[in-house]
C-alpha cells in the first residue's frame, strides 16, 4: 500500500502586490506562479499594500494618509495570514520601506513562533545597514537571509550577517529573442527615476550619441521622484526624440524591449536588476555602469559592455561601439541569452525549497523535494 501523501509546505510570501510596480512585486509573482500546483509547496501572497474596504479606498490615493491607512490594515492582515504558515518568506527593500513592511512581518512571525526567510533586494544595502541598527537586528533575527547576488552576500558578511544567494527569476517565455540586424540607434532605459539609478547620466550619454546619430531615439520607461528634473534636463541638453513613457506594467514590458535595439542603464548603486535579464531575454544588447552586483551578471565584453558609474562619456562610447560593430552586438546578445538559463524557475526552484526546509524547527517534516514537473 502507498503511504499518505506528504503534506505541502505552507509558505506565506509577504511582498508588494502587482499594484506596486517594481522588481519585488514581479519577483514575488514569479515565485507564486512557480509554486502554483507544485507538489512540495503551497504558497500565497500576503500583500504589504492591502486594499482598504470600498468606502475607505479613496484614502489610499492621498499622500501620507495612504501610509497611515495601509499600516492600519497591514498589521491585522499579518496576524490573520501568518497563522497557517509553516514558513514566512518576507521580501525586503531598505530605509523607510524596511520599517513599514519587512520589520512588522518579522516581528509578527517571530511572535507566532514562525521561521522567517528574509529576502533582501536593495542595492542600497551598504549604506542602509551602516545607518540602521534596527535593520541589522532584524536581519540577524531571521532564520535565513536570502539575497539575489553575491554582491549582497559580501555586503551582509561585512556586518557579520550570514546570507546566501538565490538569483532573480526571469520568465523568458514572455520575451521574444531576436537579433538586431541592422542595429539601429533606438535606446531604451527602464529604471526608476530615483537618484541612485542616475538616469541623468543616461540622458547625458544620449546627448553624445545623438551628436553622432541625429536620428537616435531614447525611451525612458519609469516613474519616481526625479521625473520633473529629468524632463527639465532633457530640454536643457537640447535632446530630441526622447519619450518619457511613464510607469509601465509588467505585461507591457516585452513590447518595449521588442521595439528597442540597445538597452542602457546607468545606476550608481544596484544589486541584480531584473531589467538586465529582460534585455537579455529580448536580444537587446546591453550597456550598463559597473555598479554594485551588475558586473557579476554582466561581464564586460561577454554579456554586454560596462562603463564606470557616472561616466556618461564612457557610456556613450560603449553605445557608439555597438552601433559601429554589429557583429559584437550580436555576439553579446547571444551570450546574454544563454546566461538567462541560470535565472529561470527551473534553475532556482530547488534552491528555494532547500531554503524553506532549512529553517523548519528540528523534527518538523516538510514536503519532500519532489522534482518540478
Amino acid at each position: 500500500m502507498r503511504g499518505p501523501a506528504t503534506p505541502r509546505l505552507k509558505v506565506a510570501i509577504v511582498a508588494p502586490s502587482l499594484g506596486i510596480l517594481g522588481g519585488q512585486a514581479v519577483q514575488a509573482n514569479r515565485l507564486l506562479e512557480g509554486w502554483r500546483d507544485d507538489p512540495a509547496v503551497d504558497a500565497w501572497l500576503v500583500p504589504v499594500d492591502p486594499l482598504a474596504p470600498g468606502p475607505l479606498r479613496h484614502l489610499q490615493r492621498m499622500k501620507y494618509v495612504r501610509t497611515a491607512v495601509t499600516q492600519l490594515l497591514y498589521w491585522p492582515v499579518l496576524f490573520g495570514q501568518l497563522r497557517r504558515a509553516d514558513v514566512v518568506h518576507v521580501f525586503s527593500a531598505s530605509y523607510l520601506s524596511f520599517v513599514l513592511a519587512p520589520w512588522p512581518a518579522v516581528r509578527v512571525a517571530k511572535a507566532m513562533g514562525k521561521p522567517v526567510v528574509l529576502n533582501y533586494h536593495s542595492g542600497e544595502a551598504p549604506d542602509h545597514l551602516q545607518r540602521s541598527a534596527l535593520a541589522r537586528r532584524t536581519l540577524r533575527a531571521a532564520d535565513a537571509n536570502i539575497v539575489p547576488s553575491a554582491f549582497l552576500v559580501d555586503v551582509f558578511s561585512c556586518f557579520g550577517i550570514p546570507a546566501r544567494a538565490i538569483p532573480n527569476i526571469i520568465d523568458g517565455s514572455r520575451f521574444r529573442f531576436r537579433e538586431r540586424r541592422p542595429l539601429s540607434p533606438r535606446l531604451l532605459s527602464t529604471r526608476a527615476f530615483e537618484p541612485h539609478y542616475n538616469v541623468a547620466c543616461t540622458l547625458r550619454a544620449f546627448q553624445r550619441v545623438q551628436a553622432r546619430w541625429p536620428e537616435a531615439t531614447l525611451t525612458l520607461a519609469g516613474a519616481g521622484s526625479g521625473r520633473a528634473a529629468l524632463e527639465a534636463l532633457a530640454v536643457e541638453l537640447g535632446l530630441r526624440h526622447v519619450t518619457f513613457a511613464g510607469a509601465v506594467p509588467p505585461e507591457r514590458m516585452p513590447e518595449l524591449y521588442a521595439a528597442a535595439d540597445i538597452f542602457v542603464q546607468t545606476p550608481d548603486l544596484d544589486n541584480m536588476p531584473l531589467s538586465l535579464l529582460e534585455a537579455y531575454a529580448s536580444g537587446t544588447p546591453a550597456v550598463s555602469t559597473a555598479a554594485g552586483g551588475v558586473p557579476a551578471m554582466l561581464r564586460d565584453g561577454v554579456e554586454g559592455l560596462l562603463a564606470p558609474p557616472g561616466d556618461d562619456e564612457a557610456v556613450a562610447n560603449a553605445v557608439l561601439r555597438l552601433l559601429a560593430e554589429p557583429d559584437l552586438a550580436g555576439s553579446l546578445a547571444r551570450s546574454a541569452r544563454a546566461a538567462c538559463a541560470s535565472y529561470t524557475w527551473e534553475a532556482t526552484r530547488d534552491l528555494w525549497l532547500d531554503a524553506y526546509r532549512s529553517v523548519l524547527p528540528r523534527g518538523r517534516t516538510a514536503a519532500a523535494p519532489v522534482p518540478a514537473s
